[in-house]
């Protein structure tokens, strides 16, 4: 099987995925595409639209003509829906506690993995993280790694982050949340969070940001 030029970074929440992924990129000068929050978008416009969430069909329809674009600027990712900076709103707890309803749509999986798949192969190179990409995405992926830590790390590391863009919560709650989203993104019937079989695991638990870098970068020399 030819292998197409993106490496796959999936984990659960809070296992550093996120930020790995984008430092990567930028240091390959590659493509950084954030599936999550483009899930995370689509969840935003069906509460705009003040969609019925167990309305599977109205939320394929959403999904079919989603406008979003995911744009770097100044070494930060913008992501636009509808042509509007949603940054922020999709980082919301109202937000993530809905996107399971968006992400356990069959209909939408299938659009969003068509646009996902879209995006990676017209780039020249491409780092993408989620929780599907190794396995469903682009099982053909050059590299795949697949990041986690402990539960408890995990929800720190959200907390930290909802408290510094002036989120009012509290770490009990972010907790919770943290391991309400590992059960339904283990055990959704499509696009499961899991291990792809040739990904490498990377416990981040006690590793610095850059070291988690500077692992992956060793090993996806061919790449570059």
């Amino acid at each position: 099987m030819d292998r197409i030029n993106v490496i796959a970074i999936d984990g659960p929440a809070g296992s550093g995925k996120s930020t790995v992924a984008k430092l990567v990129a930028k240091n390959l000068k590659f493509l950084y595409i954030d599936t999550g929050a483009m899930y995370r978008a689509l969840t935003l416009k069906a509460v705009k639209e003040g969609a019925d969430f167990n309305d599977q069909e109205k939320l394929i329809a959403l999904s079919k003509d989603l406008d979003v674009r995911l744009v770097e600027s100044g070494g930060d990712l913008k992501v636009l829906l509808d042509g509007n900076d949603v940054s922020e709103k999709i980082r919301s707890m109202e937000i993530t506690a809905k996107v399971k309803f968006v992400a356990g749509t069959a209909g939408v999986r299938k659009n969003m993995v068509r646009l996902q798949q879209k995006l990676g192969r017209a780039s020249s190179g491409a780092v993408m993280e989620g929780r599907d990409i190794g396995t469903v995405v682009f099982p053909d992926a050059a590299h795949k790694f697949y990041l986690d830590a402990n539960s408890r790390t995990r929800a720190e590391r959200r907390f930290k982050e909802l408290k510094e863009k002036g989120f009012d919560v509290s770490f009990l709650e972010v907790e919770k949340d943290v391991k309400a989203r590992d059960a339904s993104d283990m055990t959704r019937k499509v696009g499961a969070l899991k291990k792809a079989k040739d990904a490498r695991l990377i416990d981040t638990t006690d590793m610095t940001i850059e070291e988690v870098v500077d692992k992956i970068l060793a090993q996806v020399k061919d790449i570059r």
